[in-house]
């Protein structure tokens, strides 16, 4: 065997190649983890469940329709949970059977005031954690019947919400906060309650009702006696986000990653393209009405370019509901704002809003 340098030749050439082996690969993992990235060939499989039927739902849909799951490397099975779509149904918002089911999910999009009562008061969900928020603000209506014409007159009566911990729950607390009532003394709050049946069967007085429900109530002439974004102003609220646990993102922060990075490109193509939210309400939400689909989409200009989680209502959310095992946590056993953070300091967020 011929000597080059005191190493045969055959041993030169294997060691070049894996030089050029080892090379290539650290390439095709830079490439995969850079937050602008493309995912590689052979997708991550994700198991995503929306919370509720409402427009910030939409952005998964939206992520999912127009590809943008697909194009970050991600193999998404994406569902409507059952109880969102029965709620839905009661307030003439149809979820065709397909996209409904009970399974569980390697991340979903729901609640993060929900997320934080849980976490304080169930040992289940413990280990659960916000890896981004789409809703930073309160922007529901208070439904009534027809005799209660303020705020003031729910004092006394049964007024819905969907469940303790709950936004709705959480909405009903605040008020309560700013009339000086006292939530169990003075008024009378019900449980899984949000739909116009509860009220035509006199079964509450008024409920808290989120976007989507009140334009389909509008267009059959019930109007809401309150717009709390309106009249409150922007009070902070851990609304819906994008959630999962932390052993799931600890064991699998790829894939979070490229969850992260496809929302935030559908937040992106959502903002400056109404259509593709169109697209998805008809499809996924039954509501093909053109005028419904506009009064859907107003409610987009709330959603954050930069879905950060929403720490100061994940603040709001420990002091109204104080409490000697909500004192045990800080803010930050919440969230995990990483993923986030590194879209925006990579400045990739930015780019999709640059005008080309």
């Amino acid at each position: 065997m011929k000597l080059i340098g005191g190493i045969c030749l055959r041993t030169r050439l294997a060691l070049s190649l894996s030089a050029l082996l080892l090379t290539s690969g650290a390439v095709r993992l830079a490439a995969q983890t850079m937050p602008g990235a493309a995912g590689p060939a052979s997708p991550i499989r994700l198991k995503v469940s929306l919370g509720d039927v409402d427009i910030t739902k939409i952005i998964g849909v939206v992520a999912l329709e127009e590809g943008i799951f697909k194009r970050n490397g991600l193999d998404v099975d994406m569902w409507v949970t059952t109880g969102a779509a029965e709620i839905a149904e009661g307030n003439g918002i149809i979820v065709p059977k397909q996209y409904v089911r009970t399974d569980r999910a390697d991340v979903g999009i729901g609640g993060g005031t929900p997320l934080v009562h849980s976490v304080a008061t169930n040992v289940d969900s413990l280990d659960r954690v916000i890896i981004g928020s789409l809703d930073h603000i309160v922007h529901w209506w208070v439904v009534a019947k027809p005799e209660i014409k303020r705020l003031e007159d729910l004092k006394g009566k049964r007024i819905g919400y969907s469940g303790v911990g709950a936004m709705t729950h959480f909405i009903i607390l605040e008020m309560c906060r700013r009339m000086g009532w006292d939530p169990v003394k003075d008024i009378i709050p019900m449980s899984e309650a949000i739909s116009v049946d509860n009220l035509e069967k006199d079964q509450v007085d008024a409920f808290i009702s989120p976007g989507m429900a009140t334009v389909e109530f509008k267009s059959k002439g019930i109007l809401p006696i309150a717009d709390l974004r309106e009249d409150w102003g922007p009070v902070p609220i851990a609304g819906s986000g994008l959630v999962s646990t932390k052993k799931f993102v600890r064991e699998n922060p790829e894939a979070v990653r490229r969850f992260v990075k496809s929302i935030v490109e559908a937040i992106a193509l959502l903002k400056q393209n109404r259509e593709v939210a169109f697209r998805a309400q008809a499809k996924w939400y039954g509501v093909s009405d053109r005028e419904k689909q506009n009064a859907n989409y107003l409610v987009a200009d709330t959603l954050p370019t930069k879905p950060y989680p929403a720490i100061e209502g994940i603040k709001k959310t420990m002091q109204l509901y104080d409490s000697l095992s909500m004192r045990r946590h800080k803010p930050e056993d919440f969230y995990d704002d990483r993923f986030v953070r590194e879209l925006d300091e990579s400045g990739f967020i930015d780019s999709l809003y640059q005008k080309k």
